[in-house]
């Protein structure tokens, strides 16, 4: 072991301990790094994908989770919803261990090449502590070249029978959501997330209820409205966010639809509204 992997050990020791993905469906479980949630698409005996990689320096407790569910199997990719801080802060590590590729969709390339900085967080937003601290989180392009690759635009993953890409921009130029049409099963990144995350107690009680994109993150407010939209559409019975508890059923329809209806009002910042 080099002074580097010594160096990243060190880093991680404070996390370790008892990581568990939580299971929602018997094909899908998620695991939540602080703020922002990893999930598992596949059953414990069958092949399996991870999506985002959330905050740095959780690594081996994803790893932990992934074995306890899958064993000694890594996955056959990882999938990006975006290059947010929150959800490729591990992807390097997680990558260079399981010797896989990651996958994102091509609009979001540059900003995990090392190429192009996302823009600085909106302090004016949302009124908590986290909208108030999101100018200092980290907006510099991550560079995992050695191990991305351009996911399909729009359509069927092949590595993912059944599951479609669904581009849902707004938060991010390349932003995508993952949807199963036999069950209307949902992964839908930070398109919409299930509480209201610009506010540190809501994220420390995790209430659920059906938000807009993170507001301190996002700086095209007609792409996300057209992105809630499309999701709307889609009619999703069970959804798994970036941020908060999996929702499904009738209490996450009406939410939903009521979001995509009233989203100016609902997701939009009063400042920005007056832009459009």
């Amino acid at each position: 072991m080099d002074k580097h992997e010594q160096h990243d050990d060190h880093n991680e020791t404070w996390h370790m301990g008892h990581a568990e993905s939580e299971q929602v469906l018997e094909d899908i479980a998620f695991y939540r790094t602080l703020i922002a949630n990893v999930v598992f698409i596949g059953k414990p005996d069958d092949d399996w994908i991870l999506i985002d990689c959330g905050i740095a320096n959780y690594a081996k407790r994803i790893r932990e989770a992934a074995e306890k569910r899958y064993g000694d199997r890594p996955p056959k990719a990882i999938i990006l919803t975006h290059g947010h801080f929150d959800h490729v802060g591990s992807a390097d590590k997680l990558a260079d261990y399981w010797k896989v590729p990651i996958y994102v969709h091509p609009a979001e390339m540059d900003y995990v090449t090392g190429k192009r900085d996302y823009p600085v967080g909106d302090a004016t937003v949302g009124g908590g502590l986290f909208s108030i601290l999101s100018p200092f989180f980290p907006t510099k392009p991550v560079n995992l070249s050695r191990y991305i690759h351009p996911i399909s635009t729009e359509g069927e993953l092949p590595f993912l029978k059944g599951w479609r890409i669904i581009h849902t921009p707004g938060h991010t130029p390349g932003h995508i959501s993952l949807f199963r049409e036999s069950d209307r099963m949902l992964i839908a990144g930070d398109a919409i997330i299930t509480v209201k995350q610009e506010s540190s107690m809501a994220v420390f009680i995790q209430h659920q209820h059906v938000h807009g994109p993170p507001a301190y993150f996002t700086p095209d407010w007609e792409q996300a409205e057209e992105s809630v939209k499309k999701i709307a559409h889609l009619q999703p019975k069970v959804v798994v966010t970036g941020h908060g508890l999996p929702m499904e059923g009738e209490l996450l329809s009406e939410q939903l639809q009521e979001l995509a209806a009233n989203f100016k009002e609902l997701a939009v910042p009063k400042h920005q509204n007056k832009l459009h």
